[in-house]
């Protein structure tokens, strides 16, 4: 028999844990492997899958009670004396284990997702559109659901019956006795793979196979503010599925393209502004660009290299809200003078001498403070 699988290790508790210690853990669990934040990640979903298979069972009290009796007592056959359970009226704790899945008194079948593949693609925004919004035609290769038959893979859409081994419902039972007890395990239909449904006059255009390979356009309203690896989802406009239920869903991740000018961060943007020494120095007024237009900014006189101005409500404007734009000021000093440039600014170094030798005097202080006297001549 087939070793059981450890649901407790599954959610990360231990055997003893109470029922609030599970429901937290599986909340973590689910908020880290959801699938819409793994798109197309096959082994997250594979994880996703096994973590709402554990708290199912480790949830309700009584499926855990079965599942803890067969972790302890392994191919049993019967369960008198436990729980209430007593009087051999079950079989094998496979009758219980599978009661677990059918639904405790209901018989009810397991539902399987039939539902077809997702796709993922990329497309490349450029920063303006992904900021501002835009409309963006995406046209891709799917497994379209044939339009002749609806996907049936049946002549006129109407030309197969009821599966008569599983009713119509692409399961079936597979029970098994052995030295150790009765096993039992649901599965696809053999017979319909698991369609609940035999085609008797398969569709001319798709061969029978429900789907068909087309090139597909889809139309998309990118909304302002999209970033990169930021997706969008388009339901229904994935694979079509191969055992007859609904299609995936097509999910187009982006790339945005970098700017010449503007940085963002979320929906701030960050511009660096090279202003004139005069400008730094005596004030002015300045043309800024925003996402729409540019502007004219007045930059104090007096102002620092690296000094980060503030312009609030100028950033993206999302569905979430508005950014601001950050100036980030950086003086551009002249590099190749005239003997007369020089000679003025020389003068108007001296008659700022007072201030900037208070000013180096501090400075060489401090320095002498932290590393011992003397130390700023070094």
């Amino acid at each position: 028999m087939a070793e059981k699988k450890d649901y407790y290790a599954t959610l990360g508790v231990g055997k003893n844990a109470t029922e609030d210690e599970i429901k937290a853990a599986y909340k973590k669990l689910v908020k880290q492997y959801h699938p819409d934040l793994h798109p197309g990640d096959k082994l997250a979903a594979e994880k996703f899958k096994e973590i709402n298979e554990a708290n199912e069972v480790l949830s309700d009290k009584q499926k855990r009670a079965a599942y803890d009796y067969e972790r302890e007592h392994p191919g049993m056959g019967g369960a008198g004396g436990f729980g209430g359970f007593g009087g051999g009226g079950f079989g094998g704790f496979g009758d219980i284990f599978d009661s677990i899945f059918q639904g405790f008194g209901g018989g009810a079948s397991v539902q399987r997702d039939t539902t077809g593949e997702d796709i993922q693609r990329e497309m490349t925004l450029s920063f303006m559109d992904a900021a501002k919004g835009c409309v963006k035609e995406f046209t891709y290769m799917r497994n379209e659901p044939c339009p002749t038959c609806s996907g049936t893979g049946a002549k006129n859409g109407t030309a197969f019956k009821t599966c008569e081994k599983c009713g119509g419902k692409g399961q079936v039972r597979f029970t098994q006795d052995t030295m150790f007890g009765r096993t039992v395990r649901v599965g696809a239909c053999p017979d319909c793979g698991g369609r609940g449904k035999i085609v008797t006059d398969k569709c001319p255009d798709c061969k029978g196979r429900g789907y068909q390979r087309k090139e597909t356009t889809v139309t998309f309203n990118i909304p302002a503010g999209v970033d990169t690896n930021s997706y969008i989802k388009k339901r229904g406009y994935g694979q079509a599925s191969t055992e007859g239920g609904a299609p995936g869903d097509l999910i187009v991740v982006f790339r945005v393209e970098p700017h010449k000018i503007f940085q963002r961060k979320n929906m701030d943007l960050y511009v660096d502004l090279p202003i004139p020494f005069a400008t730094a120095a005596l004030g002015g007024t300045v043309k800024v660009p925003d996402i729409n237009d540019a502007f004219e900014y007045t930059i104090p006189e007096g102002t620092q290299n690296g000094t980060t101005f503030t312009i609030r409500g100028k950033g993206l404007k999302t569905r979430n809200g508005t950014g601001n734009l950050y100036l980030r000021v950086f003086v551009e000093v002249p590099t190749k003078l005239s003997k007369e440039q020089k000679r003025r600014i020389e003068e108007a170094g001296e008659a700022c001498e007072i201030k900037q030798y208070d000013r180096a005097k501090k400075y060489a202080d401090n320095v002498s403070a932290l590393y011992g006297k003397n130390a700023y001549k070094k």
